[in-house]
């Protein structure tokens, strides 16, 4: 195979996969500069390029495939006249294009750094919560985003939406907001041929990829309720019969903390069926700075799709066979058993502040989102390190402080950065 690289306007030449690694890294080459085959439509960075076909060592495969296969290569995507050998097969994948789980990681990082750099167009700093609700929505699950109105909530989860090339909704919660008005109803219509009155569903706005639960505080909990099935089932009923969800399917929330007239607090059970509980921010001094001079100077960018509805699905199915070592499984169980002030090894100061702790679905959430951290970073398996860093996202909103705590101003955040402080790391 033939690697066609130019920088700019300019034609570096021509190399076979064993020079365009060397020069890789001899610097003579960049990962920047434009790379194309005969496997592809267009010209592709060549870092993204290694990374898409699992580093040089799946180009060096290529050649050695089509001798298998009598030409048909896995980027020839055709049926082969021979076998290929097992070992090429186990490890480079199939001449299908099938590739190893390693070289799936690489792609998941590729499209994750892509989809950090389309949303930062559009929001300015925010990296940790870019972060926290890109490993949410890759772990499969739901997200309650919460912070003082004007911290662009709204915009980030509309700026995901076109990211991620799924068809978007937006519900505003109000007080007169009623159950139906989210899942949909049935309504009566005329039959044009046989004259007679039938029921025909109009479905709701739940009908979507991802919805934005705007204010979810601001709508009674009757209509609040209405979104537990949709989020835990993937499934509306209505009547007797039961409609399936797109997958993927994921809810966002907003909520507002400091405004408490006219709200209507999310029951527990509830904010326990979120997998994130994200708190937004202030944004850094430089940063509110680039805010206010790129919106008021009327620069436009535009946002490009980097994954589809597919890609996203195959993604969660790697992400959930990522494997996980005992020590960090017991790590995250004793994590959560140490939030519950009633058993005998909690700490002290679990005892004195906490009111009652969270649930086993604590350490699902906190395993899950670890794995999805995990393959983000291009790591294989899950760590320690990650339980840590989703720790207050999966655990401030099912922690609730005693009124000694709120007497002390302690918070949920507080108790849990002691805990991570307290718990000892296994080995």
């Amino acid at each position: 195979m033939q690697i066609h690289v130019q920088r700019g306007a300019e034609e570096l030449g021509v190399f076979t996969p064993e020079e365009t690694t060397k020069y890789l890294a001899e610097g003579r080459l960049l990962e920047s500069d434009l790379a194309w085959h005969d496997g592809l439509n267009d010209w592709t960075p060549l870092g993204g390029l290694i990374r898409q076909f699992g580093a040089a060592r799946v180009w060096l495969a290529h050649d050695e495939l089509k001798t298998k296969t009598g030409g048909n290569t896995m980027t020839d995507k055709m049926t082969p006249t021979d076998d290929p050998s097992e070992d090429i097969l186990k490890e480079y994948g199939d001449a299908d294009g099938e590739l190893s789980d390693q070289d799936k990681v690489a792609l998941i990082g590729e499209a994750y750094a892509k989809m950090r750099t389309q949303i930062s167009k559009m929001i300015i700093g925010q990296d940790e919560v870019v972060e926290n609700l890109l490993t949410c929505i890759f772990a499969g699950g739901h997200c309650l985003l919460v912070g003082v109105p004007g911290l662009a909530k709204t915009l980030l989860v509309t700026t995901l939406s076109e990211v991620l090339d799924l068809d978007f909704k937006r519900i505003q919660f109000t007080p007169d907001l009623m159950p139906s008005d989210i899942t949909g109803t049935d309504i009566i219509q005329d039959d044009p041929v046989t004259r007679e009155r039938v029921y025909k569903f109009m479905p709701g706005p739940i009908f979507a990829n991802i919805i934005l639960a705007d204010e979810i505080n601001r709508t009674p909990p009757k209509t609040q309720a209405a979104l537990l099935e949709a989020m835990q089932e993937k499934q509306v009923s209505i009547g007797s019969e039961v409609y399936q969800l797109e997958r993927p399917f994921f809810v966002i929330a907003t909520q507002n903390p400091i405004d408490q007239e006219g709200t209507y607090p999310l029951p527990e059970a509830q904010q326990d069926r979120f997998l994130f509980n994200i708190f937004v921010d202030y944004p850094e001094f430089e940063n509110e700075m680039d805010i206010v001079q790129t919106v008021t100077s009327g620069a436009t960018e535009t946002v490009n799709a980097v994954v589809s509805a597919e890609e996203i699905l195959h993604f969660r199915d790697l992400i959930r066979r990522t494997p996980v070592a005992k020590h960090v499984l017991q790590y995250a169980v004793t994590l959560v058993r140490a939030t519950r002030n009633e058993k005998p090894e909690s700490p002290d100061f679990v005892k004195d502040w906490v009111s009652f702790g969270a649930g086993p679905r604590a350490g699902l959430a906190l395993i899950s989102a670890a794995k999805a951290r995990a393959i983000l970073h291009g790591n294989f398996h899950a760590s320690v390190e990650d339980i840590i860093a989703v720790a207050k996202p999966v655990l401030r909103h099912r922690i609730a402080p005693n009124f000694a705590a709120q007497a002390e101003g302690v918070t949920s955040d507080t108790i849990i950065e002691k805990l991570l402080e307290t718990i000892p790391r296994f080995e």
